[in-house]
């Protein structure tokens, strides 16, 4: 099988990934996430966290902000517009784009998941760390069915199908993840975090309308059109003559009779007989 040179870079980036992936995979084989089934009150969790694990706590859930909340949302984006466009430059910029965002995705969630394995008691009891997990292997496989995408034909249309759900799936479930996110950070510090959450719904509302919006931009251009057309074939009012112009017009009506010629009366028979 021969690989394009499109693809090269992106194998090489892949290698790597599964070279970030490495520390993750040690960390498990030698069993250094601890099982926590101690329940404590937030006061006291948030006490004995130091200022240092609640930064990591920090940077752990901005990358997964950038990564699942915003990149994700906006390389699907992309692709859309990808999708709609006709002109051969800009169809390949957009595709070029989404791939480096996702790439983007997949190395920031990796970061993220290295440091929460390494930092954290991870004993996947809560919500958020199953979802977490389940993230992390979707976004992989997502990672790998898009490199080895195939040409247009007949397994088109499946490999097609299979990356659009997966990908959809991931994206919805990680901003769900992300809101659960900030609960347990909330749980652990006691920290509000009502400030980003309203942010993230905000941005997540924002993208959400422009995604909406990209199916009816085609709908609402069309119908610009036909109003346009409507408004240009409809008949026009003419203003009502002056009076001026009434009596112009009658005048030039009378000039323009025509004064039909009499008829000739009929010559009597019986004079007729005596001429």
């Amino acid at each position: 099988m021969q690989v394009s040179r499109f693809r090269r870079p992106f194998i090489t980036i892949l290698v790597l990934y599964f070279l970030l992936l490495s520390p993750l995979v040690s960390c498990l084989s030698h069993g250094e996430i601890t099982a926590s089934g101690d329940h404590k009150n937030i006061k006291e969790t948030a006490h004995k966290l130091s200022s240092q694990m609640i930064s990591y706590i920090s940077v752990h859930g901005l990358l997964l902000w950038a990564s699942m909340g915003l990149l994700m949302p906006v390389g699907i984006l992309t692709i859309r517009m990808a999708n709609k466009e006709e002109d051969g430059k800009r169809v390949k910029f957009l595709f070029h784009l989404h791939v480096i965002l996702q790439m983007l995705v997949v190395l920031l969630a990796t970061v993220g998941a290295v440091m929460s394995i390494r930092n954290f008691e991870n004993s996947f009891s809560n919500h958020h760390q199953r979802l977490g997990l389940a993230l992390y292997v979707a976004v992989s496989m997502q990672a790998i069915i898009g490199f080895f995408r195939p040409r247009r034909g007949s397994k088109r249309s499946t490999w097609y199908l299979t990356h659009w759900i997966l990908g959809t799936l991931t994206c919805v479930v990680g901003i769900i993840n992300i809101y659960t996110g900030l609960k347990a950070y909330h749980n652990k510090t006691s920290r509000s975090t009502a400030i980003w959450t309203i942010l993230f719904t905000v941005e997540i509302s924002f993208i959400a309308c422009f995604y909406l919006f990209q199916d009816k931009w085609e709908y609402i251009q069309k119908q610009g059109l036909v109003l346009g057309n409507n408004n240009n074939n409809s008949p026009q009012h003419s203003t009502p003559p002056s009076n001026q112009d009434q009596e112009n017009a009658i005048t030039e009506r009378d000039n323009q009779k025509v004064v039909l010629p009499q008829p000739c009366a009929k010559p009597n028979a019986l004079g007729n007989l005596f001429d």
